[in-house]
């Protein structure tokens, strides 16, 4: 990809304004739409009326302010854990981390479709990198034995992937680590969404957190901006005092701190949002099931489509263009190589929106299966096999 895709100018929380035309959106990852809600914009302006826009100076200097403290508080209580410390985005918590860690472990063992972040962070660990197959537990069983006895791995993998939504098997990862091993696990998309009360895919996994340093962001299910690391105490001051990304970088600008005081505090309170998210992720996937596709979906509130050529790919665009919704089709690492339609669906859309993109994908399977086209929409039910994931990646 060499250039930027068009702008787009999104409105009333659903849509989207695409050459002059409003379409239905189901891009990005705002799964609550809380950047466009009232509270939230209400404690920007608010913020920025108070406090300013900026500290303009490291939080180790002059920079530190009472609302990062309250933040960290609030999060640190909205996840159960000891401590939380604020970055100034979700991409740094995973370097920040490394960088304190550097030189304490054998080997970091690296999904293969892993966020560039946490590939980035495994430069910063001090020690052979070494991949292992997406979400492959066989293929990190022969990794590990292969390694031999005596090694101290650190695995990086993100908690819930964005191309497909599906989850990274954490409890089986746990079991076959040796004991002394950590897991960075980058939950910006799991966190906030997953878990009986949002607290990503440990909750989900239902695993506990004392091998896990959790990373997490603001600018998806929170709906805001900024990053977080989720850790011990004793870990948060080690960060502080080791880590250069977060001693050399100016915080989150002050009204977006407050706007995430107030997202956060929405989805503490949030079980309705999360049940609707719910329930809309269930209506779109049942009905693609009915309509074919596998049935077994993946967890989070993402369907996602792979092409197998340009003429596939049209014929899904001219459906969904016929239904107002935007084609939102995606190259991003970690993704598939050629791309791919994702569609995020959020707590928001309406029934309408959803029954209409279920239309879209469905005539576009059956143009596939058509007798003469060989080609198969990746991830649709097999006639003979119902094993296939529902997005397939």
């Amino acid at each position: 990809m060499n250039s930027l895709p068009s702008p787009l100018q999104q409105f009333d929380r659903k849509y989207v304004s695409y050459c002059g035309k409003r379409f239905s959106y189901f891009g990005g990852c705002d799964y609550f739409r809380l950047a466009s809600h009232p509270k939230v914009l209400r404690a920007a302006r608010e913020g920025l009326a108070t406090f300013g826009l900026n500290v303009a100076a490291s939080r180790a200097t002059t920079g530190n302010h009472e609302l990062y403290d309250r933040l960290e508080i609030e999060l640190a209580r909205f996840f159960d854990v000891e401590a939380a410390l604020l970055v100034p985005n979700g991409y740094i918590t995973n370097l920040a981390v490394a960088q304190t860690l550097a030189g304490r472990f054998s080997h970091a063992l690296l999904d293969g479709r892993a966020h560039p972040s946490l590939a980035d962070a495994a430069q910063f660990l001090d020690c052979p990198v070494v991949k292992f197959h997406h979400r492959d537990v066989e293929d990190l069983r022969r990794v590990l034995q292969r390694l031999g006895s005596g090694v101290r791995p650190i695995l990086l993998t993100d908690g819930m992937f964005s191309h497909d939504g599906s989850v990274a098997p954490l409890k089986t990862y746990l079991n076959i680590l040796p004991r002394d091993s950590l897991v960075l696990l980058d939950d910006a998309h799991g966190a906030g969404v997953l878990g009986k009360t949002g607290k990503g895919t440990t909750e989900y996994a239902g695993v506990s957190r004392r091998r896990i340093i959790q990373t997490v962001t603001l600018s998806k299910a929170f709906g805001v901006y900024g990053g977080a690391i989720l850790a011990t105490r004793r870990l948060r001051e080690q960060i502080i005092a080791r880590s250069r990304l977060f001693t050399g970088s100016t915080p989150l600008p002050l009204p977006l701190a407050s706007a995430a005081l107030e997202a956060v505090d929405i989805l503490r309170n949030g079980s309705r949002l999360r049940a609707r998210l719910q329930r809309n992720v269930d209506r779109l996937k049942t009905a693609l099931c009915g309509a074919g596709f596998s049935e077994e979906p993946t967890p989070g509130p993402v369907v996602s489509l792979v092409p197998r050529h340009d003429r596939e790919a049209q014929v899904l665009k001219r459906s969904l263009l016929r239904r107002k919704i935007l084609p939102a089709f995606i190259q991003y690492p970690g993704g598939p190589a050629g791309g791919y339609f994702r569609f995020a669906i959020s707590s928001e859309h309406t029934r309408t929106q959803l029954d209409h993109l279920t239309r879209a994908l469905t005539e576009a399977g059956r143009s596939r299966d058509a007798p003469g086209n060989e080609a198969r929409i990746p991830g649709r039910q097999p006639r003979s096999s119902r094993r296939e994931r529902f997005a397939s990646g």
